[in-house]
Parts: structure tokens; C-alpha cells; sequence
């Protein structure tokens, strides 16, 4: 344990993980216990959360539950008061909880598409809303989101709505970072590339796999682990001078899509 989030708060939603194996929010909420943080391991599942504090009690690190639907406001407002409550303050906010959609434009359901902004958007928007009155203006925070490199790239052209909505999320992280950098508050986001995790395994073959690694510059799988390594950096002092910004974790991917184009497989 290097200590890098020594005596920090941390707030991971969508801590759990949809089968077995480790998601995004898994993963940044086990790194963060490593690195000293007290983590509030926020899902929409009970028994999800409860394996990610396991996790972090099995290797000595301190963890809870909380049970949540992040896209509501009293949740959210719930899920800070619960942090306060159990660890004295909150310093960091991880925005992991998102569905995907494949409705192409000629396919779009409004059910659907108010749904997909309603979990992707507004839970970032209405869980950030509840952390920051708690984030102490002479320590500030850190507030990091998880978007895609859907958001930057034509991949794959039939996810308008939630290519859309990863768009938004980065828009919703610069807005965010211009309003709360007067209180020392950073907001970054992480633009996640193709990562194995249990939300894809069920669609992946090995050979699909293998192929789908291979597409990148570095041509090497990606795990949450590495989506969580970078969320550890961004949610530490050592980023204490970035703000705004949109990570893109993804072996170089995004840069031999050019647009227009789809990589194979998905």
C-alpha cells in the first residue's frame, strides 16, 4: 500500500459488479482502499457492493455498503449523508454507473433514450451535486467520471444514444470544473476503451477477445484495473493541477479510428 490516498473519503458508484470478475467501480474502489482511502461502495445492488467490501476487507482496507438508485436526487443526498455520517467527510467522487444501448437513429425509443440519460447523466450530475458541500474548501476534492471513447470516435455507429450520452458526460466534466474550481474541487473524466469486464464478458468469445486485442497500438487487453489505476491518479494530490480534462485509457484505439469507421469486433 504506497498511502497515496492516505486519510481521504472516497465515494464509488456502481461499486459493484454485474457477474463474476471485476468492473470499473470495483476495481477504483479496491485500488482506492489500497491506496488509504475509507470507501463508500454505492450500487444499485446491495449484494454487489457487499462483494466489492469483501474484497476490501479481506486485504485490511476499510469499506461499506450503500444501496442506491444514483439517478435520484433524495438517493444521492442520502448516499453523501451516509459517507459524513461514517467517515467525517468526503474527498473524492467516482461517477461509474452506466446501461448501454444499440438503437441506431431510425430505432430510437424515447423510453429509452430519457432512461440512458437518466442513469449515464444524471447520476454523475445529482451525485456530484450531493458530495460537494461536504468537499472542504481548504482540502478541495476530486470528482472523476467515467465516460467512453464512444463519445470520440464513431464506435460502433449503432449506439447513438449512449455515444451521446458518454458526449454529455464530458461536457457535464468541463461545466463542472469551470463552477467548482474556485473551491478547489477538480473534475476530470476517464474516456475508457475497450476493457473486459463482466458487462461485456457474456458478448466475448476467447478468439473474439484475442482479435478485439490486437485492434490497438499497444495490442494488449484491457482490464478495469487499468481504468481503476487512473482513476487512483486523478483522485490523488498528484493530479492536484488538472482539471477539466478527459483522460482516454485505451491502448491507443482511438487513434487509428478515424471517423466514420467502426472497429471489429465489438
Amino acid at each position: 500500500m504506497a498511502d497515496r490516498l492516505k486519510n481521504k473519503v472516497a465515494v464509488v458508484t456502481g461499486a459493484g459488479s454485474q457477474g463474476p470478475g471485476i468492473g470499473n467501480g470495483k476495481a477504483a474502489a479496491v485500488l482506492f482502499a489500497r491506496e488509504g482511502a475509507s470507501v463508500l461502495c454505492v450500487d444499485l445492488v446491495e449484494e454487489r457492493a457487499a462483494e466489492t467490501v469483501a474484497l476490501i476487507a479481506d486485504e485490511g482496507g476499510t469499506a461499506s455498503t450503500f444501496t442506491a438508485d444514483v439517478s435520484g436526487q433524495e438517493a444521492c443526498q442520502a448516499m453523501a449523508a451516509a459517507a459524513v455520517e461514517r467517515y467525517g467527510r468526503i474527498d473524492v467522487l467516482q461517477n461509474n454507473v452506466g446501461i448501454p444501448s444499440r438503437q441506431e437513429l431510425d430505432e430510437i425509443t424515447e423510453d429509452e433514450w430519457d432512461r440512458l440519460f437518466q442513469v449515464n447523466v444524471r447520476s454523475v450530475a445529482l451525485a456530484s451535486q450531493a458530495v460537494v458541500p461536504h468537499m472542504a474548501p481548504a482540502c478541495g476534492g476530486s470528482i472523476i467520471n467515467l465516460s467512453s471513447i464512444a463519445a470520440l470516435r464513431v464506435y460502433p455507429p449503432a449506439s447513438t444514444g449512449y455515444a451521446t450520452s458518454k458526449a454529455a458526460i464530458i461536457g457535464l466534466t468541463v461545466a463542472l470544473a469551470g463552477q467548482l474550481g474556485n473551491r478547489r474541487i477538480r473534475v476530470n473524466c476517464i474516456a475508457a476503451g475497450q476493457v473486459h469486464t463482466p458487462l461485456t464478458a457474456a458478448r466475448m468469445s476467447p478468439d473474439l477477445r484475442a482479435e478485439r486485442a490486437k485492434l490497438a497500438l499497444l495490442q494488449e487487453e484491457g482490464t478495469a484495473w487499468d481504468i481503476g489505476w487512473a482513476s487512483v491518479f486523478l483522485a490523488s494530490d498528484e493530479a492536484r493541477w488538472v482539471t477539466g480534462q478527459t483522460l482516454t485509457v485505451d491502448a491507443g484505439l482511438s487513434l487509428k479510428i478515424p471517423g466514420g469507421q467502426t472497429p471489429s469486433p465489438d
